[in-house]
């Protein structure tokens, strides 16, 4: 992939679960509604489908009552260990990006790593420059340990 470094972003992050119930956080809307996005935002889905070939549908609610359409397809499953996507704003997106995530055992501790691969060098810098794509993706790895490490927690106390 080093042909697409000057239009990649990549986003790791370790968490203190094991890798399977990170993969089952993106499985399922009960979960995905729970954590995803940057701080401050929520999610209202309109339909979803995990399967290759299978869409998600949702409303991304900014902190500041901004609303962003979205729209994924996955593109590859392969329990627990790779999720391919694209996603953009809607179904035939021309600047939808290209996401393959890895889980990695580490221990008891899973690595994700978020390669995005956008269409072009420009669309990855107005998603880094406008819309902070580096540091939302950050948070939204940081809720997803949050939460999965919450769930993890609560199955102990169990």
């Amino acid at each position: 992939m080093s042909g697409t470094a000057e239009r990649e972003i990549v986003i790791s992050r370790t968490i203190d679960a094991p890798r399977e119930l990170v993969f089952e956080a993106f499985t399922e809307v009960r979960h995905l509604s729970q954590w995803w996005g940057p701080d401050g935002f929520t999610t209202t889905t309109r339909s979803f489908e995990f399967r290759a070939g299978g869409e998600w549908v949702f409303v991304m609610h900014g902190p500041d009552g901004t609303d962003y359409s979205e729209w994924i397809a996955w593109t590859e499953i392969v329990p627990p260990q790779r999720i391919a996507l694209v996603h953009g704003e809607r179904r035939g997106d021309p600047n939808a990006f290209e996401s393959i995530l890895t889980f990695t055992s580490e221990g008891m501790a899973t690595r994700i790593e978020m390669r995005t691969v956008f269409p072009t060098k420009a669309a990855r810098d107005q998603a880094v420059e406008k819309y902070h794509a580096i540091e939302g993706g950050q948070q939204t790895l940081g809720n997803l340990a949050a939460y999965v490490t919450g769930r993890v927690r609560e199955a102990g106390e169990s």
